[in-house]
């Protein structure tokens, strides 16, 4: 058998059990949510086999599960015995904020039907207490919005060589087509020299360092791009801190063939050159 880590995530409904599975995901977790509790140890069977290459599984476990209180205690001890490090993380949050996330979502309690949320949530509690005591970590989520949870979680489980990188997708695009539907951020460069109107230029595209050289030959290109620069380096920062795990970028001329795919690629390198994984697309460099 194979030393695969299992996380166990339970804790109170609407206490962040969605939010902590994501992020466990981002980080390289092998992730499933509301696995019957008898169905774990053939699961794990199933991973630890020679042609997986899964390390460490979280799954979400909780009362949505009819059973799962009853049968979890003997599983995760016999799982134990094999070998199988067992770890629970439980999700603790005040009443006050439970009953506000609720109103907000205007979700049912699962142990609420017949009576009111509070009820719902006292009861929860109350049949969760055991496994509270056996958690290695409980974190109380009630001041902690979705970006402020994710990143302790991932600060929690990911391994200290590892660090995070926002991924970014970078797009050139023409006007005439539309702008990417995905785009965080789109900036116009139709205010560059246009190396469509220069005969030997016309017919190539911006992958061409003639091209290339012919766009940041004049100022406005030289200044723009170095503003860019800036300007990322200012945001992608703040946006690593938010918790954002992708980033689109696009960038837009007239047709997507030339001004475009320079400056795309001017700022892929930029963010190549600080290690953040990156991949370029120039949606319409092909088009007429």
């Amino acid at each position: 058998m194979r030393n695969i880590r299992v996380l166990i995530i339970t804790g109170l409904s609407g206490s962040g059990k969605s939010t902590a599975i994501r992020a466990l995901e981002d980080i390289g977790f092998f992730c499933v949510d509301n696995l019957p509790v008898v169905l774990l140890p053939d699961f794990l069977e199933i991973q630890a086999a020679p042609d997986k290459d899964i390390s460490q599984v979280a799954m979400v476990m909780d009362l949505r599960e009819k059973g799962f209180i009853e049968q979890y205690p003997e599983i995760f001890k016999r799982l134990q015995e094999k070998g199988y490090r067992i770890e629970v993380l439980f999700l603790d949050s005040t009443d006050e904020a439970l009953l506000h996330r609720f109103s907000e979502t205007r979700r049912v309690h699962p142990m609420g039907t017949k009576g009111s949320i509070l009820d719902g949530i006292l009861l929860e509690r109350e049949k969760l207490a055991p496994l509270k005591q056996m958690a290695e970590r409980v974190i109380d989520t009630s001041s902690l919005n979705v970006h402020q949870l994710k990143d302790t979680i991932q600060r929690l489980y990911l391994s200290s060589d590892r660090q995070i990188k926002l991924a970014v997708n970078i797009y050139s695009f023409g006007y005439r087509y539309g702008i990417p539907a995905d785009a965080d951020l789109v900036f116009d460069v139709r205010f560059l020299q246009n190396p469509y109107f220069v005969e030997e230029l016309k017919h190539l595209t911006g992958n061409d360092p003639r091209v290339r050289d012919y766009v940041l030959e004049f100022n406005e290109g030289r200044t723009f791009i170095l503003k860019l620069f800036d300007l990322m380096t200012f945001l992608v920062p703040l946006y690593d801190r938010e918790g954002k795990s992708r980033l689109c970028i696009a960038m837009g001329c007239t047709g997507g063939k030339h001004r475009s795919v320079v400056m795309a690629n001017m700022i892929a390198t930029y963010f190549a050159e600080h290690a953040y994984p990156v991949s370029v697309t120039h949606r319409d460099v092909d088009k007429s």
